[in-house]
């Protein structure tokens, strides 16, 4: 099988509004796809579809050939899924945990203990598997959460932001983990609002914004569209964003990135950077920060929809 997963014109609304906006991707067998884009761009809403949790408009979509709408039952058997939240009984221990996900598959007793421990071993959890799981910390719920998702051995796994609400070391240790998934041969689909996530761990990468894709390619595709280096320029004074932004109009095309930075791409090199520089100053406005770099993932989000994913995100959850 070429594709474990394909997905074509999904449309899903919710009365005016329009959740999916006819979606179409692909996800090789083994491999990576990651789905990047902000908070409420369509990432979950597509996730649902495929898992079977939500029936489309419009569209088609199947996962190791398997009809999404036509054979649900069968489709649930071999997937595995983790949403944003970790879906954990947080009365029972870590181990019975996945013994009872075990039985809801319906598989053998002895072949649910088997599982279990080797599952409570990999995310480094057999210490905690007597404990009751309320007593667990935010990434050992996540770990215990993910090794529920692949009890059933499911050859595609759907990962709905893993990693949101993780301290650095959690989501390094996750991140470590998710690769060892994929090098055993685990075909993923990844949502994440993380650019960093979504360049380390996707073999590909669909930016998703408003219920559309707006972009798919490899890490260093998307940052090839971006049309070579960006200046990057961070007054010193938050409050004077929108005056650089008014001075830099007359050498370039800025736009708003993350944590008050002003991005424009770099057309004429360093050249740029001196002449924003003399307009900067000649508008009084100090820089902490002016400098020529490789475009990121974020700087393909600025280019493609005029605002960065993190600050997006950001500002949606605030």
């Amino acid at each position: 099988m070429e594709h474990a997963v394909e997905v074509e014109d999904l449309v899903k609304t919710y009365g005016s509004t329009r959740a999916l906006d006819g979606v179409t991707l692909q996800v090789p067998e083994g491999r990576v796809l990651g789905l990047l884009g902000p908070n409420g761009a369509g990432k979950t809403t597509t996730v649902r579809v495929l898992t079977t949790l939500l029936r489309p408009d419009s569209g088609r979509a199947t996962v190791l050939g398997i009809d999404v709408l036509k054979d649900p039952d069968r489709l649930r058997r071999v997937i595995g899924v983790a949403g944003q939240y970790a879906a954990v009984d947080e009365l029972l221990t870590g181990r019975e945990n996945l013994v009872l996900v075990g039985r809801l598959y319906h598989l053998p007793r002895a072949e649910i203990t088997r599982r279990a421990d080797e599952l409570l071993e990999r995310f480094e959890l057999t210490e905690a598997a007597s404990r009751v799981v309320g007593g667990y910390s935010g990434g050992m719920r996540r770990r215990l959460d993910l090794a529920a998702s692949l009890v059933n051995r499911p050859r595609v796994l759907f990962l709905d932001e893993p990693t949101t609400g993780l301290d650095p070391r959690s989501r390094l240790r996750l991140w470590e983990v998710i690769e060892d998934l994929v090098r055993d041969g685990t075909t993923l689909l990844l949502t994440t609002q993380y650019l960093e996530e979504a360049d380390r761990l996707a073999d590909r990468i669909a930016v998703i914004d408003t219920g559309k894709v707006i972009a798919e390619g490899t890490s260093d595709e998307l940052k090839d569209k971006v049309g070579g280096s960006v200046v990057v320029v961070r007054p010193a004074d938050p409050a004077d964003g929108e005056r650089a932004m008014v001075a830099l109009q007359a050498v370039g095309d800025p736009v708003r990135g993350t944590g008050g930075d002003l991005t424009m791409q770099a057309t004429t090199g360093v050249a740029l950077v001196t002449e924003a520089a003399r307009v900067l100053e000649e508008a009084g406005v100090a820089i902490s920060e002016l400098a020529l770099r490789r475009p990121t993932l974020d700087d393909v989000f600025l280019t493609l929809t005029g605002h960065g994913a993190e600050q997006a995100a950001a500002e949606e959850t605030a």
